[in-house]
């Protein structure tokens, strides 16, 4: 593991962590009960077995 030489400022910690952003999930095209829904590609499987009911 990489183990730092130096001790990194407050500022500069804040600096970097603040550069870091969450990415909106990839939606992908379902159909359940002949309607389309866009939900994430993770929970597709999940929509399609019934135990996740989507809204809309």
């Amino acid at each position: 593991m990489a183990v730092p030489k130096r001790k990194m400022s407050r500022s500069n910690t804040r600096h970097r962590r603040a550069q870091w952003k969450a990415s909106t999930p990839a939606l992908t095209p379902i159909t359940v009960d002949g309607v389309s829904y866009l939900v994430p590609q993770r929970l597709a499987k999940a929509y399609q077995r019934g135990l996740l009911r989507p809204e809309g």
